[in-house]
């Protein structure tokens, strides 16, 4: 399997250099032809000497303890097997077994950055010491311990600080500087997001006192009433309007009341009392009755209390992120809500044990 590429105009275009826009077209074809081979590993001829390389350059560019544990023996599908012997051995492997490998042309000119390390501090870094590359591979080593160690308490830390809308700024406050990062790092992994060193100190820092910081690619991580939510570009296309009749058609009832029983559909068993708040009776839904997001005009009524107020309004004292308020779900039948998303039903939309009849339980999440 082969692909060509003009990777010069390539990069030009991308605003990138020749050396990582090649590196990524490269990739971009591995992954793709191991896909259409059903799932096959990519296996990279990295060697021990790469890594040093890479440890260097990551060194000079002010990396983390990440960048600083070098090339990972195995990423998702690619894996590295020759990682742990050095260039010396590999070649010595192919004399003694009469293998042919081609050297790649560009590695023997100094233009790239790699092979200024492999040329002119390389070398001198064996004349201090012999076992050099194999020295930086070992501290590349602990510096992998170290980082799978903190990004394992980032994601205890994260999961502790999470919140109904995002995470608690005070939460994550609190703990030790180096964890922090670890948490906003993984939490702007998590959600696609590009960032740098320089994002995540400054999503820290709003942190301390409210903002956002603009991330790029129409992300932002906003900081506002304690809560740090990572936000993505919104969506230009139209609101969400399902009849509620083709849902249930499309996806099932997950749940039913008989015989004043609460049961599940999947195992039939019966489910807490308090389920009842994302219950809607099958008996009020009409052609009309929708799945839908939110819109002018909508109202809610208080199940408990019999108070009616706007969407809107419920939507401020209940604290919903104005970046999200779009994106609730609610049943409804006109502008008269039935459920809300997250809150439960209305005094029109309730459903009671007594009640004869099956209802519909929607995912109050």
């Amino acid at each position: 399997y082969s692909e060509t590429a003009d990777v010069p105009d390539i990069a030009r275009q991308a605003g990138e250099s020749t050396e990582l826009c090649g590196r990524r077209l490269r990739y971009d074809f591995l992954e793709k032809t191991a896909r259409d081979l059903g799932g096959a590993r990519i296996a990279t001829a990295h060697h021990r000497g790469d890594n040093a390389e890479t440890v260097l350059w990551n060194l000079t560019r002010g990396a983390g303890i990440d960048g600083l544990s070098g090339i990972p023996a195995r990423r998702g599908d690619i894996i590295r097997p020759l990682l742990c012997v050095s260039r010396r051995e590999i070649e010595e492997y192919c004399g003694e077994n009469g293998l042919i490998y081609v050297t790649d042309s560009t590695n023997l000119s100094d233009d790239y950055t790699r092979n200024k390390l492999r040329h002119q501090v390389i070398p001198v870094l064996r004349e201090l010491n012999a076992g050099a590359e194999e020295n930086i591979a070992r501290t590349a080593g602990i510096m992998r311990e170290a980082d799978d160690y903190f990004n394992k308490i980032s994601l205890k830390e994260l999961k502790a600080a999470e919140t109904e809308y995002g995470y608690s700024c005070k939460r994550l406050l609190s703990l030790e500087p180096i964890v922090l990062k670890y948490a906003v790092k993984t939490l702007l992994e998590n959600a696609d997001a590009p960032y740098d060193h320089a994002h995540i100190a400054l999503v820290a820092e709003a942190m301390k006192s409210g903002g956002a910081v603009e991330l790029g690619r129409g992300y932002t991580a906003a900081c506002a009433q304690g809560t740090l939510r990572i936000v993505g570009e919104p969506s230009d296309g139209e609101m969400i309007c399902i009849p509620l009749t083709e849902y249930i058609r499309d996806h099932g009832i997950p749940g039913y009341i008989r015989n004043g029983q609460l049961y599940c559909a999947e195992d039939d068993k019966k489910i807490n009392n308090l389920l009842l708040k994302d219950c809607v009776p099958c008996g009020i839904i009409t052609c009309n009755t929708v799945f839908r997001t939110r819109r002018a005009g909508d109202t809610f009524t208080d199940a408990r209390r019999g108070v009616t107020k706007t969407l809107k309004k419920l939507m401020n004292e209940l604290k919903i992120p104005r970046e999200l308020r779009d994106t609730v779900p609610v049943v409804a039948e006109g502008s008269v809500i039935l459920w809300l998303g997250g809150y439960g039903t209305s005094k029109q939309g309730r459903a009671e044990l007594a009640r004869d009849g099956d209802i519909i339980m929607l995912n109050g999440g």
